[in-house]
Order: structure tokens, then C-alpha cells, then sequence
């Protein structure tokens, strides 16, 4: 019963984990549509060697969606072997993105001039975004409603599978085989043997009879 619940929160926690993994690459490909565009508007690539500021919204985006990517293939290790040190990586990643992105979002509700506290994005990509995020609201919050869901249930999960623990040879009483004990008690424990007189085989009758015969002579 352990092992099968095991196996459906490996399993779910996969499945968690790849809609993650599905986000860094949609952040990634983002971030390479506003280095493209940035390259038709100054001629040159968004890096540091160009003369151009940096735009650090799109480094943003590229960044985040790698570590998205990156967590997603700790995430699924850590699924599949159930390793404590992957599990605490994972988890105290979610959990810090978590917090940073109610940061944002409380700074975005609470503050109403939210725009100052970011630096001048010189690509114009930040100021696009957010004008796209105020257009389409209500559409944007259930996105973020959604992301913020799949994390908080990889946390828990991930907190399920910690509490499991790994796989073990036997997860209680009723998976023992008595056939597989009893070999492994044979090799381990030899049976026990006497030391005296060697046993031969018994003689034949008619040669028990002649013996017999002599001794009564």
C-alpha cells in the first residue's frame, strides 16, 4: 500500500514538475523573441560588449526561465530517487520564488506608483509587458493564480515524498516471502552437524543373516 501511494506522488509531482518546466521554456522563448527584436531595432545583440544600455528585463526573463528549467530536472530526480538533498533544493527554490513573486505582487497592489520602484528599461519590453498585464487583467490573474498553485502543490508533494521516504525491500509484513526468507536464512545460518563416528549404509539382509548365524555358532 506505501509503495503504491509512493509511486502516485512520484508520479503526480512529475507531472507538476514539467508544467514548471513547460514555463522556463515559455519564458526562454519569450526572452529570445525581445533579443530578436532588439537586434532589428539597434543593429546589435542585447549583450554587454554592445554600446547600447543594458535592458535588464529581458535578462530577467532568460535568467529565471533557465533556473525554471534547471529546477525542473532537480525536480524530476529528485521524484524519481527521492533524495532528501534534492527534495530540500527543490522545495527552498519553490518557496523563494514563491516569496519573491508576493513581494511583487504586494508591491503592485499596495504601492500605486510600482513602476518607479524598476529601473528604465532601455528595450521598451517592461513597459510593453505591463501595459499588456493592465489591458488583460483578469486573464493575467488567473494565470497567476494557476502558477502560484502548481508550485504550492510540487511544496506539498515534494513534503509528501520527504515524509515516505526512499523505496525499501519490504514495506510491511504482508510483502514477506517466505520463500526468499528461507534462502536467506539457509546462507546466512548454516545447519547445524555432529561430530563422531562415520555412518556407513546399511548392510544387505542376507549378509545381516550370515553374521548372525556365526554368532550363534
Amino acid at each position: 500500500m506505501v509503495r503504491m501511494v509512493r509511486s502516485c506522488l512520484q508520479s503526480m509531482l512529475k507531472l507538476v514538475n514539467s508544467l514548471l518546466g513547460m514555463l522556463g521554456v515559455a519564458m526562454i522563448l519569450y526572452a529570445v523573441w525581445l533579443i530578436r527584436q532588439w537586434q532589428e531595432q539597434t543593429g546589435s545583440l542585447p549583450f554587454p560588449v554592445s554600446d547600447h544600455p543594458v535592458p535588464w528585463f529581458i535578462y530577467a526573463f532568460l535568467c529565471l526561465g533557465a533556473l525554471l528549467c534547471l529546477v525542473t530536472c532537480a525536480g524530476h530526480i529528485a521524484a524519481e530517487t527521492i533524495n532528501a538533498c534534492c527534495l530540500y533544493f527543490y522545495m527552498g527554490f519553490i518557496v523563494l520564488l514563491i516569496m519573491i513573486e508576493a513581494g511583487v505582487v504586494a508591491d503592485t497592489y499596495l504601492n500605486p506608483d510600482w513602476k518607479q520602484d524598476f529601473p528604465d528599461d532601455p528595450s521598451g519590453a517592461f513597459y510593453r509587458f505591463s501595459k499588456f498585464v493592465e489591458s488583460n487583467f483578469k486573464i493575467c490573474r488567473w494565470i497567476g493564480l494557476s502558477i502560484v498553485s502548481v508550485q504550492a502543490a510540487s511544496v506539498l508533494l515534494a513534503m509528501l515524498l520527504k515524509a515516505l521516504g526512499p523505496h525499501q525491500r519490504y514495506d510491511s509484513d504482508d510483502e514477506y516471502d517466505v520463500s526468499t526468507v528461507a534462502l536467506l536464512r539457509d546462507a546466512r545460518q548454516p545447519r547445524p552437524y555432529v561430530v563422531g563416528e562415520p555412518i556407513y549404509g546399511a548392510k544387505p539382509d542376507s549378509w545381516t543373516v550370515r553374521i548372525n548365524e556365526r554368532a550363534s555358532r
